[in-house]
C-alpha cells in the first residue's frame, strides 16, 4: 500500500506541474482557450490571474514532491497536509468555476488520501 500510495501522490503532483504549466505558460495559446472554453480575449484579460494561480498550483506540487522524500513520521504529515490542500482547492474550484474540477484535482487527491491512511495503519 505504501507504494501505491506515494504513485497517486505522485500523480498529484504531476497534475498540478501540468496546472502550473497550463496557467503560466500555455494560458493564452490556443490549448489554453480550447482548454478552458474562453475566447482569446477573456484569457488575456485573465492572464495574470492565471499565472498566479498557476503559481499556487506549483506550490502544492513542489509540498507533495517534498512528502515523497521526506522521512516519517513527516512524510505522512506532509502527504496529508498537500493533499487536503488540493482536495479544499478542488472543492471550491468545482464550487465557483467548474465542476470538471471535482473529478481532475479533487477526487484524485481523496483517493491518495484514502491509500495513503490505509498504508499508514
Amino acid at each position: 500500500m505504501g507504494a501505491a500510495s506515494s504513485v497517486l501522490v505522485g500523480v498529484v503532483a504531476a497534475l498540478h506541474v501540468y496546472f502550473l504549466v497550463l496557467e503560466m505558460f500555455l494560458w493564452t495559446t490556443p490549448y489554453g482557450q480550447k482548454t478552458f472554453a474562453r475566447s482569446a480575449e477573456e484569457q488575456e484579460q485573465t492572464k495574470v490571474l492565471a499565472g498566479n494561480q498557476g503559481l499556487y498550483n506549483g506550490f502544492l506540487a513542489a509540498g507533495l514532491a517534498w512528502s515523497l522524500v521526506a522521512v516519517e513520521p513527516t512524510a505522512f504529515a506532509l502527504k496529508l497536509f498537500f493533499l487536503a490542500c488540493v482536495a479544499v482547492a478542488g472543492i471550491y474550484g468545482a464550487a465557483t468555476a467548474s465542476r470538471k474540477i471535482l473529478f481532475v484535482q479533487t477526487l484524485p487527491a481523496l483517493a491518495a488520501v484514502l491509500v495513503t491512511i490505509l498504508a499508514h495503519r
